[in-house]
């Protein structure tokens, strides 16, 4: 996107306004051309003569102050947006309430303000200036052509394809109707009329090379593999084998599952002769190094994905100590760091990333600190709230053998053994006993993986959660689940929803920094976090609670197997706590498990997305070990503890019938099945002794 460029021109236009005499149009006109020429100084004083004459022309000092910018090497973003921001409130005019004639006059303001609200990263903001001038375009061809390559970026930059495509089919219409105006032109002066032509062949060629690059970004969002296939032959046609070219052909093969595919077209570009962070904002060093830590996260080799994200985290704290940037992080308000610039750090997707490929090779401790950095930007994500819960849990689960491999422990059952011979007695724990605190002595808020902070974490996860009331109003579908996080982009097929204001935001719900959750997403991710509310609450012995969020699991329309599998478990030990007996023993009914796929749930439309003519290769994720691996081994289980609980109402009888029925499973499964913990895990001691 030529941002600068274009401010620039938003430079010459302005200052030779209507009602200017032919002196201060040529003072003008000198102005820019030392400005177009980089002499900063002389176009200085020559906009302060012009000033001097006509002091009450806002767009005078705007230009003044663009030119300033310029001079400090466009460190100077932050007073840049203050200077702005004033003139705009001297002018007595709102981006919210738009008069149709004034806007048209002020708009070169307005898109400067929208170009420092996309480089600040406040994409909102962009966005809501852009739409506005979107309806004044038609004066303006080259203008018409900016603030729409502006608002195409933003909104891919927020997971809207849809009115980005729009907008691109708008800027193709731009671009014939510009040519054949650029031919049939008035002929005042021929040789100025054929460089004026060149010239503006020549920029319709270039941005058809960015449409086109644009269009598969959109598609690679919608999950489009054939439309995106066709647009990557046009985009290899204009870019050739560039950087930006294969990144993104290797980023569609990557949403195929084509991932050695993706790997050789990342080691195939040349990313050396790539401009640096300083010119284009980007740092291809740190992408390439974090793309293919993505691919091998997707091939399940977690060890290689965390040594590519190190590598990109070492490349982008390089790129931001050449940049001045530090701290790396946005305390110092943009001084001092080039304005093109501030978009190159990502430090905070590259923690998030790392901290989700700890979190799945088992270091919960290391993902906790990095998760932990990444919510103090991204706090508005309830996905990330989850993992921050999961790495608690998985840091409060115990190091031990047996539980690693899912197999009872006494420890924490057996309280004491008292007498010996005939009158040996054993001394079970009770629930409030075997409950531990984690965090004694400390505020539960404080963040440290303990279960106290993982509870706080999930309360955060299901506010920020849309109610059921709302999802169910969106009828809307679509919808295309996205399976990694801070990895992969999601969107929709409905080419014809970007005409329609807002009804992005309604479909969608936003979890950066990875895409956008959909309607199914929403539900899949609300079964995941009451689950681990459920096993939170039973480990820090609010039995209550827990049985409170088991029954909202299971109440849940759409929820997995594995899911409703142990909402049925957490509810009979939570039930049992509550000395419940009988309605625990209806959550333990074999017949309650008909499948224990651990798979989320998805749309129709989504099982029949294009994935192209190659095989997929394997993602090499693999079952836990402490989960059962069938329906028979989980049944077994719930035999299992459907015997402990008839041992609680001395009914042996039934309590003998059912072990017995587990016997007919093989001890290896046995094994794998066991995820009781509590006063059901105790319960089987209770029919040794009698």
């Amino acid at each position: 996107m030529a941002e600068n460029t274009e401010q620039n021109e938003a430079k010459h236009d302005n200052s030779s306004s209507p009602g200017m005499t032919d002196q201060e149009k040529e003072m003008a006109a000198s102005a820019y051309e030392a400005f177009a020429t980089g002499k900063y100084d002389d176009s200085v004083k020559h906009l302060e003569a012009l000033q001097e004459r006509n002091k009450e022309d806002y767009k005078i000092a705007m230009n003044k102050s663009i030119v300033e910018f310029y001079k400090s090497g466009q460190t100077t973003t932050g007073n840049l947006k203050q200077t702005l921001m004033a003139m705009k409130n001297q002018v007595h005019t709102s981006s919210e309430d738009v008069d149709g004639l004034d806007d048209v006059e002020n708009s070169l303001l307005y898109y400067n303000q929208a170009i420092i609200h996309y480089h600040m990263r406040q994409y909102s903001e962009a966005i809501s200036i852009g739409e506005k001038l979107y309806q004044f375009l038609e004066p303006f061809e080259k203008f018409a052509q900016a603030v729409c390559f502006l608002l195409v970026d933003l909104y891919l930059l927020t997971f809207q394809p849809e009115k980005a495509l729009h907008l691109l089919a708008v800027l193709d219409k731009l671009s014939v109707q510009g040519s054949t105006k650029n031919g049939k032109g008035e002929n005042n002066s021929s040789n100025k009329d054929g460089n004026q032509r060149a010239e503006f062949t020549a920029m319709i060629e270039a941005a058809k090379s960015k449409m086109h690059q644009y269009k598969v970004r959109a598609y690679i969002q919608m999950k489009s593999s054939k439309a995106c296939k066709r647009e990557i032959k046009s985009v290899m046609n204009t870019a050739g084998n560039s950087a930006p070219s294969l990144f993104l052909k290797s980023n569609f093969e990557y949403l195929r599952g084509n991932y050695r595919k993706a790997v050789k077209l990342l080691n195939s570009s040349n990313i050396a002769e790539h401009p640096g962070p300083i010119k284009t904002g980007e740092c291809v060093r740190c992408m390439f190094w974090n793309n293919l830590g993505c691919i091998h996260f997707a091939m399940g080799k977690h060890n290689l994905g965390i040594f590519y994200f190190k590598k990109a985290l070492q490349e982008n704290d390089h790129t931001c100590a050449q940049l001045g940037d530090g701290s790396n992080g946005q305390s110092k308000k943009f001084t001092g760091i080039p304005m093109c610039a501030l978009l190159a750090n990502k430090r905070y997707e590259l923690l998030y990333n790392c901290g989700i490929q700890l979190l799945h090779i088992g270091r919960p401790l290391a993902a906790f600190e990095c998760l932990m950095e990444a919510v103090q930007v991204y706090h508005s994500n309830p996905r990330l709230w989850l993992r921050l819960a999961e790495c608690c849990i998985s840091a409060n689960k115990g190091g031990s053998e047996q539980e690693s491999k899912g197999l009872p422990c006494k420890k924490g059952i057996v309280q004491s053994i008292v007498g010996q011979g005939y009158h040996r007695k054993i001394v079970l724990a009770s629930q409030s006993t075997q409950n531990t605190i984690y965090s004694e002595g400390q505020s539960a808020a404080i963040p440290v993986a303990s279960m106290e902070f993982a509870a706080i974490c999930l309360r955060n996860a299901l506010l920020l959660l849309p109610e059921h009331q709302q999802q169910d109003m969106k009828t809307e579908n679509g919808s295309k689940s996205s399976s990694q996080s801070g990895s992969t982009e999601s969107g929709s097929e409905n080419s014809d929803a970007c005409s329609g204001k807002g009804q992005e935001a309604d479909k969608f719900l936003s979890a950066a920094p990875s895409s956008p959750l959909r309607k199914q997403e929403v539900e899949n991710l609300r079964c995941s976090i009451l689950a681990c509310s459920t096993y939170v609450a039973l480990a820090l012995g609010d039995n209550l609670m827990a049985l409170n969020h088991a029954e909202k699991l299971l109440n849940q329309t759409k929820v997995s197997g594995s899911l409703k599998f142990l909402g049925h478990l957490y509810a009979a030990e939570a039930l049992i706590s509550l000395d419940r007996i009988s309605d625990a023993i209806a959550h333990l009914n074999p017949e309650n498990v008909s499948d224990v796929s651990m798979g989320v749930l998805t749309s129709e439309q989504d099982q029949g997305s294009d994935k192209g003519d190659e095989p997929v290769e394997s993602s090499g994720k693999q079952t836990p070990l402490c989960y059962p691996s069938s329906v028979t081994s989980a049944r077994a289980m719930m035999l299992f503890n459907l015997g402990s609980a008839y041992c609680l109402r001395s009914e042996y009888d039934k309590a003998r019938k059912c072990l017995h029925q587990v016997t007919t499973v093989t001890s290896h499964d046995i094994s794998r099945s066991w995820e009781c913990k509590g006063n059901v895990s105790s319960c089987i001691f209770y029919s040794i002794l009698k």
